[in-house]
């Protein structure tokens, strides 16, 4: 009997910064590679998180076999809650990985949810027809792994995020002797990180910003106030360094920070000095030059800790001439104008504001061109797809693997949804399956999509109209004057004769010509004969809702 096809369905991450997720398939048996979230795009009304659409998976449920997690960044663990609520299996990653997940899981209420197991480096492990190892690679956060994916019809390397950093906090480089040996033992598909596949030369080490730390510590007068990702805890240590070296003191804000700072101590990943780390709410009996803040927020999220200083609505921080507010990541797309808007309001509030358009404050944890070079050149797989990146990161990425001499065809360049299937004759391009994005809205998973997204944007652009009418069901004739209520259309106090003539227009509409045979049409014509006025009037289209009340 012949080998079976080997599927490898990309859910989320390809054509997109964020929610990454990997599907591979053999025979019976699917394995998961990652779990994560995005955050909403401008034109997403209302969105908290994005999810992958993982419904391909949903009716062969019982043949996944387990999630396997590269790192704990959320846009990697983000969505594991809702995919294990209806997938329930088993989870793999290394030591600070699965801590982060606990963390994750026992926020949403499923701390006992699913086995959850620590990988080993170099240690491979059976998950159905697969056996599976991981390999150090380095990242913004500790424990980022590559997975080496051994099937029936040869061995997968999936990079997870990565880059080659020679410094990093934690003393420990990329295992590039790994890489090697299994270049060695011959890659059939490598699927690798995308994400700066645009920038020439390689990715700074990590130990820059703590160079630029140390130049913002040395001149602030006043107190220190750090945003950054809370998984970030690689940066979380600097900072940890630097307020020990100039005789501040730490307080963390934001429960998230909080969250992961504590497991990453409990489990040996972040060092911090005894007596060190004060209460949040003891910071304001403290002198200024005397203390660090470590605060979420560095994204502009409106419900974050930062972003609550900056609007003043912080229960226990408020921003002050003479703060010091270092920005410590890189805007994600989409977000340029929530983080824009914080940065204005705390210069607003008189603090220095340090961020990476101004200073080193942040670097990738994303490898350049030159490390994905390198990346190809140890492991020389047969075939290569680019993975986590938007469709140009994608493109760039492959044209690097031309470059290098890998023969064109053997390139794939796919979105979300999109299989490439292997046999014994090769790989291509196969089917498309659902991989688009399901939408997070407060405690609804999937129950809103882009006709409800058009509509909270024409009532966010144009506001709406709710329209009262009263008619005789015996005739349908108007029985008062049609009552109008707007909101985000017109200010009322000053266009109260506006909405008055836009009445009378809606009234006119339901007595012209002759009467209307039914309770729909009336409620058409009151709609129709206010879309065209407010259109002619004010050049505005409101959403126009019609309440017919039949007497």
């Amino acid at each position: 009997m012949g080998k079976q096809k080997l599927r490898i369905i990309p859910l989320g991450g390809l054509g997109e910064v964020g929610k990454n997720m990997l599907a591979v398939e053999y025979g019976s048996d699917i394995l998961i590679i990652d779990a994560g979230v995005m955050f909403p795009e401008n034109d997403m009304w209302g969105v908290d998180l994005v999810i992958p659409d993982f419904g391909y998976l949903l009716d062969k449920k019982e043949r996944v076999r387990a999630i396997v997690l590269t790192h704990g960044h959320e846009d990697h663990i983000g969505a594991l809650p809702y995919v294990l609520r209806q997938i329930p299996v088993p989870v793999y990653g290394t030591r600070l990985t699965i801590g982060l997940a606990k963390v994750k899981l026992r926020e949403e209420g499923m701390a006992d949810a699913v086995p959850l197991h620590e990988m080993a480096l170099r240690q491979p492990f059976h998950i159905g027809a697969f056996e599976v190892e991981c390999f150090r690679m380095n990242h913004s956060i500790p424990d980022d792994v590559g997975l080496a994916i051994r099937t029936p019809l040869g061995l997968l390397v999936h990079s997870g995020d990565f880059k080659f950093d020679h410094t990093p906090i934690e003393g420990k480089g990329a295992d590039l002797a790994r890489l090697a040996q299994l270049g060695g033992e011959g890659v059939l598909l490598l699927m690798a990180d995308s994400t700066n596949a645009e920038r020439p030369g390689f990715t700074p080490s990590e130990r820059v910003v703590e160079q630029a730390f140390d130049q913002v510590f040395s001149r602030a007068k006043g107190r220190i106030i750090v945003a950054t990702f809370a998984s970030l805890i690689s940066r979380v240590q600097q900072l940890v360094n630097c307020a020990e070296r100039y005789g501040r003191r730490l307080a963390f804000a934001g429960r998230s920070m909080v969250d992961n700072v504590k497991i990453a101590q409990e489990l040996g990943y972040l060092t911090i000095p005894e007596g060190l780390v004060v209460d949040l709410g003891v910071v304001k009996h403290m002198k200024p030059d005397q203390i660090v803040i470590i605060a979420t927020g560095s994204q502009g999220e409106p419900t974050s800790a930062l972003a609550r200083m900056a609007a003043g609505t912080h229960k226990q921080v408020q921003i002050v001439p003479g703060d010091t507010v270092i920005l410590s990541s890189h805007v994600i797309p989409g977000n340029e104008e929530m983080v824009g808007r914080t940065i204005n309001r705390l210069f607003q509030r008189g603090a220095e504001v340090v961020y990476e358009a101004v200073a080193q404050v942040h670097v990738s944890g994303h490898a350049s061109q030159e490390e994905q070079k390198l990346l190809l050149s140890l492991t020389k797989p047969k075939y290569f797809m680019p993975i986590h990146g938007e469709l140009r990161h994608l493109h760039h990425h492959a044209r690097t693997a031309i470059d290098l001499g890998m023969p064109p065809e053997n390139v794939f360049v796919v979105e979300n949804g999109y299989v490439i299937e292997v046999d014994e004759k090769g790989a291509r391009v196969g089917e498309r399956v659902p991989g688009g994005w399901v939408f997070v809205d407060g405690s609804g998973v999937g129950d809103i999509g882009p006709a409800v997204l058009r509509d909270r944007e024409a009532l966010s652009r144009d506001g709406f109209v709710v329209a009262v009418a009263t008619v005789k069901r015996d005739g349908w004739t108007l029985q008062r004057p049609v009552e109008l209520v707007t909101r985000g259309v017109v200010y009322l106090p000053e266009a109260q004769e506006l909405v008055q003539r836009a009445a009378a227009a809606a009234g006119e509409a339901i007595g012209a010509g002759s009467p209307p045979k039914d309770e729909v049409e009336v409620r058409d014509r009151v709609r129709r004969a206010l879309g065209r006025f407010f259109q002619e009037e004010v050049g505005r289209n409101p959403m126009i809702e019609v309440v017919v009340i039949g007497v």
